[in-house]
């Protein structure tokens, strides 16, 4: 049940209405306003469910966000049960309500969510790649030089990573990724996610490239890339810094353990060797 004076993020289904929860349709009903990134999608979703809302819908959007989160906040004070939702997914993460929920922690005002569907985890379930550790990067930049700065540094990153991408921008954004990240790495496409004609492709960056290319891509769109293989340092490049640890007073022998340890294929001999040699 909805508190008074609580601003209450909701997650609303990411395609099939289905997989709307009940705590959702409840809060709609049960919200005095209810602020939805698009009018018109809320009333099909409230159509869909068979639920009818009795507070004031206002649209609050990435246009109108800033000046209209004044709006909510009186509402708030005013003892008001206020809901966010957005298109599909979760608010915040890559759609509108994180300027509410600062606003609202600024004022003291409690915040809650109603978990529900996530394109994220749904596309990371079923990619095939490993789900352990994953960093998600939301949008890539639309400008091709911009993209490609934004990618590069992402290069070494081993943790698998997720991207949201416009279907226009697709078999751009996957030529830019097969720029940096090497066309050999494995990736997955996932799109329309839930929806009829979901499909989930897997491969490596340079065959969903060209496949793209190929292939109008139609639908919302998910790109999960596979993390870069760590490289093991070799001795070389670890001896300075155990050089540098024997210099403020640690033994040789206890450093070039520790360093091997916390660097997979090293040896620590071969590591004790060479910096004995560098210190003679």
């Amino acid at each position: 049940m909805l508190e008074p004076g609580v601003l209450t993020l909701a997650a609303t289904p990411i395609g099939n209405p289905l997989d709307a929860s009940v705590r959702l349709m409840r809060a709609l009903e049960q919200a005095d306003l209810i602020a939805a990134e698009d009018t018109r999608r809320l009333a099909r979703l409230v159509g869909a469910l068979e639920v009818e809302t009795t507070g004031r819908i206002l649209s609050y959007h990435e246009h109108n966000e800033a000046e209209r989160t004044s709006v909510l906040l009186d509402a708030l004070a005013a003892g008001d049960r206020v809901l966010i939702v957005t298109d599909a997914g979760m608010p915040v993460v890559s759609d509108p309500g994180f300027r509410a929920v600062r606003a609202a922690a600024d004022a003291g005002v409690r915040v809650t969510v109603i978990p529900g569907p996530s394109a994220v985890l749904t596309a990371l379930a079923a990619s095939g790649i490993a789900p352990d550790r994953f960093t998600f990067e939301g949008f890539p930049p639309r400008r091709e030089g911009r993209r490609t700065s934004a990618l590069e540094p992402l290069a070494a990153e081993q943790r698998t990573m997720v991207f949201f991408e416009s279907p226009r921008r697709t078999a751009a954004t996957l030529a830019s990724m097969a720029e940096a990240f090497g066309p050999q790495r494995p990736a997955a496409l996932a799109r329309e996610l839930t929806k009829t004609y979901e499909e989930i492709v897997r491969g490596t960056l340079g065959e969903l490239a060209e496949r793209a290319r190929e292939t109008e891509v139609l639908g919302e769109v998910v790109i999960v890339v596979s993390g870069a293989e760590p490289v093991a340092a070799s001795a070389e490049d670890l001896v300075e810094q155990v050089l540098a640890r024997v210099a403020e007073g640690e033994r040789l022998k206890d450093v070039t353990k520790d360093v091997a340890k916390a660097h997979d294929g090293t040896s620590a001999s071969e590591l004790y060797d060479l910096a004995l040699s560098r210190k003679r």
